[in-house]
């Protein structure tokens, strides 16, 4: 059964804590982050993964200037570790497959032994589709980190030949949405309201009613059920991972909910929006997290050995699968863990980047 190295590890819990405690996975390791600038979670990753002596830390983002100043950042702290910066635009699968080819051709970096996806957008007012057509949070969240894995998964394997089972990671960042939400299969681009949907994407009314939205049926694009949908993508991705790589290769995918943390994601969002967030923390719903506690999650799901493949515990597919302060966490939605789910995910996401991937 998979279980936690450390169960005292917490909603409190440090990344600088977990990596020194693993700090023997982590020497002379390649390790790929996306989303890093230094307001987000994306850099507390970087900067705990730096303290303890990677061999190769590559970070990803869609601002030049921004990768600069997080590795510069990092450079005063842990001057010994080789960083390379890569810019890519998640929500442009042509950018997408820039960058990785661009990844692919650093001969002296032949291995990717942990890839962190940890880039996001969300709460964009009106609805807006990327170049290729595709709802931009969607295309962002899930669609371009599909893609980006998927076309550098040959420096994942090559990795994955050499380390032990399991030790090989592909860690998606999520939310806290798979515990309130599914996947809206029939309307992806937000096109319908929501009321001709099947009951079963419809989106949950209580989450929204406590974000100010008493009346989801008569409305198509709602922005936090556009962000939900594609952090369930997120975890569903993983789990497809697994189907197909960890017997065969030994590479695991995990997915997290790093709590919530002031960063950039919310930038997007209309006042009214910003207004209400504020209201629910004044409220006491939620408590906010440092930035580096914001990464510890995704340094125990990319480290700790003791994880595995999900299995089923009290009739929930791929428990394991989903993490949270630290620990696995059992509340996501069954919908958003299961397997027939992520199939019907990994059909979708290769149909959407024209490319079907085999390994």
């Amino acid at each position: 059964m998979p279980a936690t190295t450390h169960p005292e590890y917490n909603d409190k819990t440090e990344a600088k804590e977990v990596a020194k405690a693993f700090s023997h996975i982590i020497s002379g390791k390649t390790v790929v982050i996306t989303g890093v600038n230094r307001g987000g979670i994306g850099f507390g990753t970087a900067e705990a993964f730096a303290s303890q002596a990677p061999a190769h830390l590559i970070v990803t983002g869609r601002t030049i200037s921004k990768l600069q100043e997080s590795i510069d950042a990092l450079r005063v702290q842990f001057p010994g570790v080789d960083y390379r910066s890569l810019h890519i635009d998640l929500s442009d699968q042509h950018s997408v497959r820039t960058a990785a080819a661009e990844l692919l051709s650093w001969t002296d970096i032949p291995t990717v032994d942990i890839l962190v996806n940890s880039a996001g957008v969300s709460l964009f007012p009106e609805r807006k589709l990327s170049a290729d057509g595709i709802e931009l949070t969607f295309a962002t969240n899930h669609i371009g980190h599909f893609l980006f894995t998927s076309l550098i998964m040959p420096k994942i394997i090559a990795a994955a030949e050499k380390n032990p089972k399991g030790s090989t990671r592909v860690i998606n960042v999520s939310s806290g949405s798979p515990m309130v939400a599914r996947m809206r299969w029939s309307d992806i681009n937000f096109e319908q309201k929501s009321k001709d949907l099947p009951e079963a994407e419809r989106p949950l009314p209580a989450i929204h009613k406590a974000w100010g939205l008493d009346n989801t049926e008569d409305v198509s694009y709602i922005p936090l059920e556009a962000y939900n949908v594609s952090k369930v993508a997120n975890i569903l991705f993983g789990i497809g991972i697994n189907k197909r790589l960890y017997d065969k290769y030994g590479i695991l995918s995990l997915g997290l909910h790093p709590g919530v943390i002031e960063t950039e994601l919310g930038r997007n969002a209309s006042p009214e929006v910003t207004v209400w967030i504020k209201g629910l923390k004044d409220k006491g719903y939620y408590t906010e997290k440092s930035l580096g506690a914001g990464a510890s999650t995704s340094l125990v799901a990319a480290l700790d050995p003791e994880l595995g493949v999900g299995e089923t515990r009290n009739g929930k597919e791929n428990y394991g699968a989903y993490l949270a302060d630290c620990q696995i966490n059992e509340e996501a939605q069954p919908l958003a863990v299961s397997s027939l789910e992520a199939e019907k995910l990994w059909e979708l996401s290769q149909n959407l980047v024209k490319q079907k991937f085999d390994w």
